[in-house]
């Protein structure tokens, strides 16, 4: 079977494959993620000169929180432009560390394959999306670092940046197999989801440097479960997309004409195969696009029922950080709704699916601060680094 244009690298003796490391290509990508983490941590060391380390830490995971939002959304750019492909090698770009220093190679694939997955445009938006990537784990790196080197001055052991270390190292390897396995769908879909954990933990760990507990009458568990219930229609939007199945249905509140169209869910939801392809290899029928997209929308009515009823039992507690909560989430309840129908019924337009990304984003950021304050809050304990569970 020929290799297509798209994924190969040639030179004057012939064709290769990509996949080989080279060392200085290496060392010159994370010189440049070290740069472009220089500019954020300058920033903050200006910043934060006289402030106590605590709040140094705290402005260091805020900085890097932010960054990891834009992570995402412009994870979604590359993935909704067809970029994803755009270096088919990993770190680099055809070995080199730029695309700038791999243009005779995007060249040359783009004129053997003008429609392919390699083109100019494309090769600097993936590997764009990989220089940020790289400075956010480099920020990560720094603030595990410094976190256990002044340990002894903390109210508690640095363990969430260290959880949050380990996890960031996870998903450069989904980083790497989305690419190398290209976009197998099972993996894309663990890629997009583990930045959404990474942006909680990321959260979790700001939260564990304040102190402002909120003290509810509804539980920090309830929290959670209206939580687990979102990060699963998170995962079945994942699936939605790295399955290119949004316009699998036309029209809302029906599917192409259809209140209960024809499903191939046994298809749809084979997780062991590869894009486009069905589990035992022939072409994926569109009918099992049409499952994947409509078990998206129907738990959405799910998931929305269990935040309006978060929403409102935030609105009847005291105080104003609840009704804050309560504002925000209805806020980005209102966002995902009309971004989502416009998917549907607008031919799934770039920015309505970037504002869907974010919003998922930012509803995953505004569940966990709820929940670690009102974690902190339940029992008069700190968070500490750790888990819950240490007085304060």
């Amino acid at each position: 079977m020929p290799v297509p244009a798209g994924i190969i690298h040639r030179n004057d003796t012939g064709v290769h494959s990509v996949n080989v490391a080279d060392w200085s290509s290496m060392l010159k990508l994370a010189m440049l993620a070290g740069l472009i983490a220089l500019l954020p941590l300058s920033w903050w060391w200006l910043r934060q000169r006289g402030a106590s380390l605590r709040t140094r830490l705290a402005a260091l995971t805020a900085i890097t929180v932010f960054l990891t939002f834009d992570l995402i959304v412009f994870g979604a750019f590359t993935r909704l432009t067809d970029s994803g492909l755009g270096c088919p090698d990993w770190p680099g770009c055809y070995g080199e560390a730029s695309p700038l220093e791999a243009r005779a190679d995007i060249h040359a694939a783009q004129t053997a394959m003008p429609s392919g997955p390699v083109t100019a445009a494309k090769a600097w938006i993936e590997m764009i999306h990989r220089y940020l990537a790289m400075a956010v784990g480099a920020l990560i790196v720094v603030a595990a670092a410094v976190g256990w080197r002044r340990r002894a001055d903390l109210p508690h052991s640095p363990w969430w940046a260290t959880v949050t270390l380990v996890w960031v190292i996870v998903q450069g390897l989904f980083g790497k197999y989305t690419v190398t396995l290209k976009l197998y769908p099972a993996i894309v879909t663990l890629h997009l989801l583990g930045a959404l954990v990474l942006l909680g933990l990321l959260v979790l760990q700001h939260e564990s440097f304040g102190d402002r507990p909120l003290r509810l009458r509804l539980s920090h568990r309830a929290i959670g479960w209206v939580g687990a219930l979102l990060l699963l229609q998170m995962a079945l939007g994942a699936w939605v997309s790295t399955n290119y199945a949004v316009l699998a249905c036309t029209g809302f509140p029906a599917c192409n004409g259809e209140w209960w169209p024809v499903m191939d869910v046994r298809h749809g939801f084979t997780v062991l195969r590869e894009l486009g392809r069905a589990g035992h290899g022939g072409f994926l029928p569109f009918e099992a696009l049409v499952a994947i997209h409509m078990a998206h929308r129907l738990f959405a009515v799910v998931a929305a029922g269990g935040l309006v009823w978060l929403v409102a039992r935030l609105w009847r507690e005291d105080g104003p950080a609840p009704r804050r909560y309560a504002m925000a989430l209805t806020a980005l309840l209102v966002l995902q709704v009309a971004t989502g129908l416009s998917n549907v019924v607008l031919d799934w337009p770039l920015v309505a699916a970037l504002m869907h990304t974010a919003g998922a984003g930012a509803l995953t950021g505004v569940l966990t601060s709820l929940w670690a304050r009102a974690a902190r809050g339940s029992s008069g304990m700190a968070l500490p680094a750790g888990g819950l569970g240490r007085p304060a």
